[in-house]
C-alpha cells in the first residue's frame, strides 16, 4: 500500500511517500513544495496543486494523509489561507480517486514516537530512524508529512 503524508503550509508544504509492505515500511519519496510568501495566493495554491499532482500520477498512492488543520484563535487568516490549500489537496483525492484520510498532529506523532507533545525535530529523528534514512536529509516539513504516513500505518493495522 502506497501513503502519501502530507503537511500543508502557506509557503512550505512537505510530502512524504512510502510503500507499506508485509510489516516493511520503504520511502519512495519525500521533499518539500516551497513557495514565496510575496506570491499571490492564487498562485501559491496552484503550485501545491501542480506538483502534488505531479507526484500521484507517478506514483499512483492508495491513501493521502492530510494533517487536520489546528489553529489558535489569533491566527485566523492562517488558518484560512491553510483552508485554501487543504481545498487544492482534497479535491486532487477526488480527482484521482484516492482515499482521504486527516489526522491531528498530536495523535500522529503519539502514534510515532510514543509522545502526543513531542517536537518537530524528535519527530523527524524518529522518522528518519524508522526509514533508516539520515535525518539530515529531511526537513521538518517532509518529516511531519512522512510521520502522518507512518502514523495512519500504525492507527489503522487492523485495515492494512
Amino acid at each position: 500500500m502506497k501513503i502519501l503524508g502530507i503537511d500543508p503550509g502557506s509557503v512550505i508544504t512537505g510530502y512524504g511517500l512510502i510503500n507499506a509492505k508485509d510489516g516493511v515500511v520503504k520511502l519512495i519519496e519525500a521533499g518539500i513544495i516551497k513557495m514565496r510568501a510575496a506570491d499571490p495566493l492564487k498562485d501559491r495554491i496552484h503550485t501545491v496543486y501542480r506538483n502534488l499532482n505531479d507526484v500521484v500520477v507517478a506514483h499512483k498512492p492508495d491513501v493521502l494523509v492530510l494533517e487536520k488543520l489546528y489553529t489558535h484563535h489569533s491566527y485566523r487568516t492562517t488558518a484560512s489561507i491553510l483552508g485554501h490549500v487543504r481545498g487544492v489537496i482534497c479535491l486532487l483525492c477526488a480527482q484521482k480517486n484516492i482515499i482521504l484520510a486527516e489526522s491531528s498532529v498530536k495523535r500522529i506523532r503519539k502514534a510515532v514516537t510514543g509522545n502526543g507533545g513531542a517536537s518537530k525535530k524528535q519527530t523527524q529523528v524518529m522518522v528518519a530512524h524508522l526509514l533508516s534514512i539520515s535525518e539530515d536529509k529531511l526537513t521538518a516539513d517532509a518529516g511531519d508529512a512522512l510521520a502522518l504516513a507512518i502514523g495512519y500505518i500504525s492507527l489503522n493495522r487492523k485495515k492494512i
